[in-house]
């Protein structure tokens, strides 16, 4: 009798420790689209991220306990545009999960909403790390959020037809929000218009596409290459005598790069978040773009 009810009170724990809602679960590749399921699903859905900010999201490991979230996630909400190419296929294939295999409603890509910019022309192993589909960092320009914000919450309706209006609501809501910091940003960023700046790899081309930051050089001499000690010695020739505003540097790149360019060329390194979580201000979307731009506003003065 005892044995029984301790074997009743460690399920009925178990059961108080789970969630009160029985809804879609989601896993989400990178913070970002984990920040943008949760404003969208609220309390209506479980979402677990697979990578943090601090993590270069083209190399990560399908571990088990990937394996694991990804047998029992009923919507997989993914970059696309190649980013996840080396893990995220294996992940799937794993998981023997038929309902988030591409091409079912359970597998949702953010670059298919979106018109992806940088789309090569040509593609050669000689060109370095190109993707083919185009440049898939598509998360830093706020206008690409809105539109992946009103495709993913037509997918939770889809997938989870009982919450549907629910959903609906909560994505109005955040498109209002979202519009109103928009507007904001666009103001705050319009003296960064022409400002010239360095980056490591090109995953800053849509910040500066939207802001229009004229990016000059990048520390890579090709996606993915590292540079050779000829490569920079050309670059500090060549940015001592043109000088840019700023080095970006993101959250998660190795510092020792930037840090050895910038007193060599006499330019401040201004270190994003990049993704949520980044920096301890990008605690979701709002403030990852609201910490941006005051970073990259203060280095601009």
């Amino acid at each position: 009798m005892v044995r029984k009810l301790l074997s009743l009170c460690a399920v009925l724990a178990l059961a108080a420790a789970m969630p009160s809602h029985a809804g879609p679960r989601v896993l989400a590749t990178t913070s970002d689209w984990g920040s943008l399921a949760t404003e969208l699903g609220g309390d209506k859905v479980s979402v677990y991220t697979a990578t943090s900010a601090l993590q270069d999201v083209h190399q990560v490991d399908a571990k088990p306990s990937l394996v694991a979230r990804a047998r029992t996630a009923d919507l997989v909400v993914a970059n696309g545009a190649e980013l996840e190419a080396g893990w995220l296929p294996v992940l799937l294939q794993e998981s023997g999960n038929p309902k988030i295999q591409p091409g079912n409603p359970g597998y949702f890509e953010a670059a298919s909403a979106v018109r992806l910019i940088e789309v090569p022309t040509a593609l050669d192993r000689s060109m370095g790390d190109i993707h083919a589909l185009g440049n898939p960092h598509l998360h830093l320009d706020p206008r690409n959020i809105a539109a992946v914000g009103k495709a993913l919450t037509a997918r939770l309706a889809a997938i989870d037809p009982a919450n549907a209006q629910y959903y609906q609501s909560r994505g109005a809501d955040f498109q209002a929000r979202w519009a109103v910091a928009m507007a904001r940003w666009d103001q705050q960023g319009a003296s960064l218009r022409g400002a010239k700046v360095v980056v490591i790899h090109r995953d800053q081309a849509y910040l500066c596409h939207w802001l229009g930051l004229v990016q000059v050089a990048t520390l890579e001499p090709k996606p993915g290459v590292p540079p050779s000690a000829g490569y920079l010695a050309g670059l500090v020739t060549r940015l001592s005598a043109d000088k840019p505003k700023m080095i970006l540097r993101n959250a998660y790149n190795d510092p020792k790069a930037v840090e050895w360019l910038s007193p060599k060329i006499g330019v401040p390194v201004v270190t994003l978040p990049f993704s949520v979580g980044g920096t301890p201000q990008a605690k979701d979307l709002f403030g990852l773009f609201d910490d941006t731009l005051e970073r990259l506003l203060a280095a601009n003065r």
